[in-house]
């Protein structure tokens, strides 16, 4: 169980040493190598303020938004929530300066566009440096299948039955394009723009793509982009979220109200076309980057280590068989798949509550009171709320004209080793009911 929460985690300031399947035209190490060292801003993978933080053992200063300050200060509480941190309470870095705390530039924007909400400020004294690792939540697929087999007994023998139905059908559907992205991980190149355009057909039919092609974008924005912007937030030692902040809300109608990264597909002209708008010279690379990193990506995301990609085929493949060969793939549909069951507000704690337990012990035993989100480090980070040995300070704060941060009432507050409530979490449903992130197709268009 460690074992995989470790291999759920990142550490960019070490060499990777995690097990691939065989047959990968590059591994892990190569592309490490080649993003820190061959990109603009790759040096903010190892040398960044935060994890730089982290590791020196000086008080972190976090910042979280919230609509429910009269809730929280009614119980006294605080919850983990969710998402891509899995079990922590969402933030953003603070740095102290003379005249306030300075956001970093998530922060700022979470300030700018979250008007309706009110703002936290968190110093955690930490016990010891904090290992600069960060939760990957790419990588949870075998701890989502495993997670789901141990507390199947929950569902009735219909929802099980039906669970296991869709996430094959999806995989069915989707094989020849899964097959096709092996076949680029190992060597057989698929021209360019054919390739982004299938992975835009394929995603309604398999949504754990959309989430694949928006963060290999992401980080390809974040690495490569020499704007003023991105040359300011980078002498802070900061990466550029504006960039996929702009590239997720002009791709996809609504993607402001509900986050739903199931539904991001730009094909190859539309990729163009965004990525034009926000930096005109990122266009002529991303296609090639997105069609190798993303087939590396998913191969090592999806295969059991010792599998070969250059041989495996998801072609007429059961479910029995995918668990072993697939675990990290099949448990990230079985994972989606789960959200779309109508119970799911119902067993909604008795599968995630699991999980956080779990990660709330990987966190205490490695040290760490404030993971973070270790796709790549780019600022989201979170509290531990199970974390025992760290002290806490929690103040409201006000914005002052020069955006900074400024403490102005200190509240009695508890963390709670506890999931919040589904509704107030990401994975929430929208005003139909639907659960984010799902939609019940079966087919490429």
């Amino acid at each position: 169980m460690h074992a995989e929460w470790d291999n759920a985690h990142t550490d960019h300031t070490t060499t990777p040493t995690r097990p691939e399947p065989a047959g990968l035209t590059e591994t892990e190490a190569d592309w490490r190598s080649h993003l820190e060292h061959e990109t603009p801003n790759g040096w903010l993978l190892r040398g960044n303020a935060m994890t730089e933080t982290l590791a020196s053992g000086r008080p972190i200063h976090l910042m979280h938004t919230t609509v429910a300050l009269d809730a929280i200060r009614t119980s006294g509480h605080l919850y983990a929530s969710t998402g891509c941190l899995v079990a922590a309470l969402y933030c953003a870095p603070l740095t102290p300066e003379p005249a306030g705390l300075r956001p970093h530039n998530l922060g700022s924007y979470l300030l700018e566009t979250k008007k309706h909400t009110r703002t936290l400020v968190f110093e955690i004294a930490p016990d010891a440096p904090v290992p600069p690792k960060g939760i990957d939540y790419l990588r949870l697929g075998a701890i989502h299948l495993r997670t789901y087999l141990t507390h199947r007994s929950f569902l009735t023998e219909h929802e099980d039955a039906q669970l296991r139905q869709m996430a094959l059908r999806r995989i069915q559907a989707a094989a020849p394009f899964l097959d096709t992205i092996l076949a680029n991980a190992t060597g057989t190149p698929t021209p360019d723009a054919d390739f982004i355009d299938q992975l835009a057909a394929t995603v309604p039919a398999f949504p754990f793509l959309g989430y694949l092609y928006f963060e290999v974008l992401s980080e390809y924005l974040m690495l490569h982009s020499t704007s003023h912007e991105t040359k300011a937030y980078a002498q802070r030692g900061e990466l550029n979220n504006r960039l996929y902040k702009q590239l997720a809300f002009s791709a996809v109608q609504g993607m402001e109200k509900l986050f739903d990264l199931s539904r991001f597909n730009p094909g190859c002209e539309r990729l163009l076309q965004l990525v034009g708008q926000i930096e005109a010279s990122l266009t002529s690379q991303v296609a090639s980057f997105t069609r190798r990193r993303l087939s590396h990506l998913f191969a090592t995301l999806a295969l059991a280590p010792d599998q070969d990609a250059a041989s495996f085929t998801f072609r007429n493949a059961d479910f029995d068989s995918l668990a072993a060969t697939a675990p990290h793939l099949l448990g990230q549909l079985i994972f989606r798949e789960m959200r779309i069951v109508d119970r799911y507000p119902e067993l909604y704690l008795a599968f995630e509550q699991a999980k956080a337990s779990e990660a709330w012990a990987y966190w205490n035993t490695e040290g760490i009171p404030t993971p973070f989100n270790g796709t790549i480090p780019k600022g989201e980070i979170g509290i531990n709320t199970a974390y025992p040995r760290a002290s806490y300070t929690v103040w409201t704060a006000e914005a002052c004209e020069r955006g900074l941060l400024h403490p102005v009432d200190q509240l009695d507050l508890t963390f709670l080793p506890r999931l919040a409530e589904l509704s107030m979490t990401a994975m929430r449903r929208d005003r139909t009911g639907k659960a984010a992130g799902h939609l019940r197709q079966t087919s490429t268009r």
